[in-house]
């Protein structure tokens, strides 16, 4: 065994990927991250250790985010990033322990290693990887509750990103998530106790999920129902993928007046639906489905892709997009370019993209038409008179919800069989990728309301 990952639904034989990963991620890379998360506890341990002596953390707290947002499923596959990442987090754990110790604070002989060990060299980390993987936890009921607790950190510190990118912070979110990381790497707790910490990660998770929505619709405005188009122009064009709106604005305001059009792909879809981006008229609207198909759909889009975050299929070695695809942010893949993050209150720089674009066709269109979005919650409110009538005279029999990620085993196919087959006074509700099963189905509406409402991103 080189590695252990079961962190996603697509984990080898449902138990756990050993080799490689499903999702393309070599070992090392696996490893790796998991050495980035042991790190990220030590400096918890310090983090945590300040707080409670007064002293807040800004620089930490930005790191500890952006150390998990790497490690999910399908973000970040380049090595020397996590190397780096991994050396950063040593230099900055040892420089709290400084003010740590410099304020009064004591370390006992029995911290956790992750507070103490170190290394320079990738052979050291490489040495140190194999002991302190998921299965070092040799309990399995301890070990599921620890790493259910650690993926639902991972899921908040994306959300918690997207935030901060648009200026929106949330302390607790952070005070949580170090305080959760230090409980991970404590013996003493027993299961009922993680099970409990498992319980306020969903609380903080839903807490990180409301931060994120206020950042979003305070920015943006608030989704409106939407009409999106799928099809192309004959115009060379950028695809943007992933969830970082504040990266989707930065590209309108720089491809603004420079003949190049720009078009979402997968989870960037919801960004259609924002007040704020209407105005951009080269935003022509959707390119493709979802994540999984993206080695199909980039070979046809002709142009650059941006990736903002996850979800990254990693090409064939013979893709003809390959030298086209930009990374930024979390996300990265050996090989592909990577865009650096934004200076204090400018803008990323995406001239490089750009210029690319200039140089390219335009898509070759896949499909025409157009799909129906924009029912986050502030929408279904404002039509809930309409949706209540609906229910009370029968014409709306039942909701079903179907959210989530989609994935690219043919079983799910159910899904789409599923939406087809359901009565047509029945109405779905979704939300993440899962819609592409079924938001290009000719389901129909009931009296004006759609029978697929699209709440957005997962998030939403």
């Amino acid at each position: 065994m080189s590695m252990f990952c079961f962190q996603c639904q697509e984990t080898a034989k449902g138990t756990g990927c050993t080799i490689a990963g499903v999702c393309g991620k070599k070992d090392n890379v696996a490893n790796m991250q998991d050495l980035l998360i042991f790190v990220t506890k030590g400096i918890s341990f310090f983090t945590t250790g300040l707080r409670k002596l007064g002293v807040e953390t800004d620089e930490a707290d930005k790191f500890i985010v952006d150390s998990l947002f790497m490690t999910i499923t399908n973000a970040n596959f380049d090595i020397e990033r996590f190397v780096a990442k991994v050396r950063e987090g040593l230099k900055l754990r040892d420089e709290l322990k400084g003010k740590y110790l410099k304020a009064g604070g004591k370390v006992p002989a029995d911290v956790h290693e992750s507070a103490t060990w170190t290394g320079h060299t990738v052979e050291e980390f490489e040495a140190k990887n194999v002991s302190i993987g998921v299965l070092a936890t040799l309990n399995e009921d301890v070990r599921s509750l620890r790493e259910m607790v650690i993926y639902g950190l991972k899921g908040m510190a994306a959300y918690t990103e997207h935030a901060n990118n648009l200026g929106f912070d949330d302390k607790s979110i952070h005070k949580f998530i170090q305080e959760a990381l230090v409980a991970t790497t404590n013996d003493s707790l027993n299961a009922d106790q993680l099970v409990a910490l498992v319980m306020e990660t969903g609380k903080f998770g839903v807490s990180a999920m409301a931060l994120l929505d206020k950042a979003n619709t305070t920015t943006y405005g608030n989704p409106e129902i939407t009409k999106v188009n799928i099809g192309v122009r004959n115009n060379p064009g950028i695809l943007i993928s992933g969830h970082d709106l504040r990266d989707m604005e930065d590209l309108l305001v720089q491809t603004e007046g420079t003949g190049v059009d720009v078009y979402t792909h997968s989870e960037m879809l919801p960004a259609n639906y924002y007040p704020a981006f209407k105005k951009y008229k080269h935003f022509v609207g959707n390119y493709g489905g979802s994540w999984w198909q993206q080695k199909e759909e980039f070979e046809t889009f002709n142009g650059p892709i941006l990736f903002t975050t996850n979800c990254i299929v990693p090409p064939k070695k013979d893709a003809s997009y390959f030298d086209k695809v930009y990374t930024t942010g979390s996300s990265g893949f050996t090989g592909f370019k990577h865009i650096a993050e934004r200076p204090a209150g400018g803008r990323k720089d995406f001239s490089a993209i750009i210029e690319h674009a200039k140089l390219c066709k335009p898509p070759v269109e896949i499909e025409k038409g157009e799909i129906i979005g924009g029912f986050a919650h502030n929408q279904v409110v404002a039509l809930a008179d309409k949706v209540v009538d609906a229910v009370k005279s029968g014409a709306i029999r039942k909701f079903f919800v179907m959210a989530g990620c989609d994935g690219r085993f043919k079983d799910r196919s159910y899904y789409t069989e599923f939406a087809q087959a359901l009565p047509k006074d029945t109405v779905i509700m979704t939300a993440g990728c899962a819609k592409y099963r079924y938001n290009k189905l000719q389901l129909g509406d009931i009296g004006g309301i759609p029978r697929v409402l699209d709440a957005g991103q997962c998030n939403d």
